[in-house]
């Protein structure tokens, strides 16, 4: 009886999630669409600030992908919303070397009232920091979720963070990442 409901349970979670993200699914294609015009529009764009919660993981490796991508013209910043002064995790380096990015010197900086005022885009990762931004900040305009970026058919809008996790999800979040 026990092993019945462990399965039910476990498929109980799986159709929650389902459910959960199906609006990310479903208005996936419009996002994209949305984004991709908004991105076109910014000509002369001189600074673009990517974030995540504490810019180790993700929002590092996102700058530097974009700094390859775009080259010297626009200037390119990281930040997150707890513990500056810290490095990118050592599986995060070593994937991200292996990518052909170098994460060894980066240091995580906190979001500030200055980059958020100066960024004529601002990238996160998912939308609870966009809110965030709004809530600190009053900053709603030029704020794109990165996910809404993915070419690909999305499981959910939010690029998900890799810290504390093995090296796997690392290389399926700079995956994405570069993908968008």
């Amino acid at each position: 009886m026990s092993r019945r409901l462990e399965v039910f349970g476990r498929r109980m979670r799986e159709i929650a999630r389902a459910l959960r993200h199906a609006p990310d699914r479903v208005l996936h294609p419009l996002r994209r669409m949305r984004s991709t015009a908004a991105v076109k529009e910014l000509g002369g764009v001189r600074l673009v600030l990517v974030v995540c919660l504490g810019n180790i993981c993700r929002s590092p490796y996102a700058a530097a992908a974009l700094r390859r991508l775009t080259g010297s013209g626009i200037r390119i910043e990281s930040a997150g919303f707890i513990g500056p002064g810290r490095s990118v995790p050592e599986t995060g380096r070593r994937v991200a070397q292996r990518r052909g990015l170098n994460l060894e010197d980066h240091r995580s900086q906190l979001v500030t009232a200055e980059l958020v005022s100066t960024a004529e885009l601002i990238i996160v990762m998912d939308r609870s920091q966009a809110r965030e931004l709004w809530r600190r900040f009053g900053r709603s305009g030029g704020v794109l979720v990165l996910g809404d970026l993915d070419p690909f058919p999305i499981d959910m809008r939010t690029v998900r963070d890799p810290f504390d996790q093995a090296e796997i999800v690392f290389e399926m979040v700079y995956e994405r990442i570069d993908r968008c």
